[in-house]
């Protein structure tokens, strides 16, 4: 069968399934997948394309009924006892969140993962296991909804965990509580995620994350394999207030980012005024690599999509790795006299 003849049956395919949404995407799945028998894949190899496939469907399907409610990843060790402080921050964190509206997400294990569910409840978490030989089963707290996917391999469980969240709260922990942590830093570090509060939370005095800290700032940055400022994106810190703020702070008028070319446009609350915006620009001059900080209309590409045509916007051409830069502007906009005042958020509405 030729490409065309090929390309034809899929369509046919797609149309005999009732499917009338996204059909291009859909036709490149299933073109992946021929693709594979055609290279002549080996069967190790198609089964792990298989299951990850039908993992990240099935977690796509948990988490879409809460597209619109803001969400919050919770990290931390699955060996915390509950009598720990450490349960006990887990515990506050998560019941602030979702009585200001947030749902929070876990690795669904017991330990900090437990505490958060406890503290959330069943009806404001989600979860997503890993299944293991010898350690961690789903905790019978975010089981009674049935609101938990439970992954094979790592890589799918850690997109989930990260995907949908809008803020990260990471709580000491053992190797996969670090592995999760330098990943959220590393895509952070990258540009492969957007901007987002990341907390490292630790017991009252404790030295877990000040030890993390010190580490990375005297051996990556010292030796200089990262950039000192690296790290100023995060929040390191023993109180349970201040890492809410952190994370529902961030939001307060910063809205969204979008790259058009080499220019990034951030969307806001609330419009800013000309002062504001000369204050910023010589604030933040030593981020932009031509121009300056300026207020903005919807660009083309953002009407063409009607991408958030409602909020204001400014518009800049930022330099190459100043992603610490970036937080600490949307901090700033954050700041602004013009901001929305902070207000706790209502509980929203679950679906069904």
């Amino acid at each position: 069968m030729n490409d065309e003849a090929l390309s034809e049956a899929l369509n046919q395919l797609i149309a005999d399934a009732g499917i009338t949404a996204q059909r291009g995407l859909i036709r490149r799945i299933l073109a992946s997948g021929i693709g594979l028998g055609q290279d002549g894949a080996r069967r190790l190899d198609l089964k792990i394309a298989t299951s990850a496939l039908e993992e990240m469907r099935a977690a796509f399907r948990l988490f879409t009924p809460y597209s619109e409610i803001p969400k919050a990843t919770i990290f931390g060790s699955a060996r915390i006892q509950a009598h720990d402080p450490l349960w006990n921050a887990a515990e506050g964190v998560a019941q602030d969140l979702a009585e200001r509206g947030w749902m929070v997400v876990t690795g669904a294990g017991p330990g900090i993962m437990e505490a958060a569910v406890t503290g959330a409840g069943s009806d404001r978490s989600l979860g997503v296991s890993i299944q293991l030989p010898f350690e961690e089963h789903p905790n019978s707290v975010v089981t009674e909804e049935g609101r938990l996917v439970s992954m094979k391999y790592f890589f799918t469980r850690k997109l989930m965990l990260v995907k949908e969240s809008r803020g990260f709260i990471c709580l000491p922990g053992g190797f996969g509580t670090m592995d999760e942590t330098f990943e959220l830093l590393t895509l952070q570090q990258t540009g492969k995620a957007v901007p987002v509060p990341i907390v490292l939370l630790d017991r009252p005095g404790g030295t877990f994350w000040r030890g993390f800290a010190r580490f990375v700032t005297e051996e990556l940055a010292g030796s200089g394999l990262i950039s000192v400022d690296d790290l100023d994106r995060v929040l390191v810190t023993d109180s349970v207030e201040a890492a809410i703020a952190e994370v529902t702070g961030f939001w307060r008028n910063y809205d969204s980012l979008r790259w058009v070319d080499d220019r990034l446009v951030l969307r806001l609350r609330a419009e800013p005024s000309d002062a504001e915006i000369d204050d910023l620009g010589e604030r933040f001059s030593g981020l932009c690599r031509e121009g300056r900080i300026e207020r903005t209309e919807p660009l083309e590409a953002e009407r063409a999509d009607r991408d958030l045509l409602e909020l204001p916007r400014i518009v800049l051409t930022p330099r190459q790795r100043s992603v610490g830069d970036l937080h600490r502007l949307i901090r700033a906009l954050n700041e602004l006299p013009s901001a929305p005042d902070p207000v706790q958020r209502p509980v929203s509405a679950l679906p069904g």
